[in-house]
């Protein structure tokens, strides 16, 4: 597969940065949206983009005295707010499908419902208490590592995408297909860069610890409802962000 030229490179991170934040962008043509499984390579940038202006709000509020555990609090509302909380929502609507139905019709049914059960208020209180707690360890000591985070998690995703077809015909994941193998590829390495810049060689460690992640969300996501949807992916982003996390904070911090 060739890749794009330039010009469709920029569309292609255009694009991903619509897809995957609530950052103002220009209006982007209808050509950026055309294929839109060409873009998830840069989905590493965008998460990287995301952990730095996070990280910097989280150095900020430290910097006029306000305590660790504060100024984590700052970095996760920046973290879920540029993101519009997408991936949150996915994590609480997988939990609640997966662990709150028998069949795969209705798994699917209930992660397409807009209301949130036990599973799902279970799975962001203690994903979200171990992210801040994690979080917080990070900023007084290596805070280079929640850049790193937010970008090998996103980066994560593309994998999945690639590996299993959408359990639905409609929907987010539907929409934007299935990534070739060199995008996919290119996604990871890019996610990887960015991890390596941020906290030299232990994020290798932290990249096969996404793969092995990735590799049980979508064991379970294939037996529960026969593929993946954009709440899958969500979920993958957030399990793999707060594993990362934690690693950091036992190693970094």
């Amino acid at each position: 597969m060739k890749f794009p030229r330039i010009s469709g490179l920029l569309l292609n991170l255009g694009a991903a940065f619509v897809l995957l934040t609530r950052l103002p962008m220009p209006r982007l043509p209808d050509a950026a949206f055309a294929q839109t499984a060409q873009a998830v390579w840069a989905y590493g940038i965008v998460g990287g983009v995301i952990g730095a202006i996070a990280a910097t709000c989280g150095a900020l509020a430290l910097s006029v005295g306000l305590p660790a555990t504060v100024a984590a609090g700052l970095v996760l509302i920046v973290l879920i707010v540029v993101a519009g909380a997408m991936h949150e929502d996915g994590l609480a609507d997988t939990a609640d499908g997966f662990w709150g139905a028998h069949s795969p019709e209705q798994r699917l049914a209930i992660m397409k419902d807009s209301q949130i059960g036990s599973y799902g208020t279970l799975s962001l209180i203690l994903v979200t208490g171990l992210r801040w707690s994690a979080i917080a360890a990070l900023l007084t000591s290596n805070p280079a590592a929640i850049i790193a985070s937010a970008a090998v998690s996103r980066a994560a995703m593309p994998l999945v995408m690639h590996r299993l077809e959408p359990a639905r015909s409609v929907g987010l994941s539907q929409g934007v297909g299935q990534p070739a193998l060199p995008v996919t590829l290119a996604a990871v390495g890019i996610g990887l860069g960015i991890a390596f810049c941020a906290v030299g060689a232990t994020a290798i460690v932290s990249v096969v610890l996404c793969l092995v992640i990735c590799s049980a969300c979508m064991f379970v996501a294939n037996k529960k409802i026969g593929g993946q949807t954009g709440d899958v992916l969500g979920a993958t982003q957030q399990l793999c962000e707060v594993a990362t996390l934690c690693f950091f904070a036992a190693i970094l911090a």
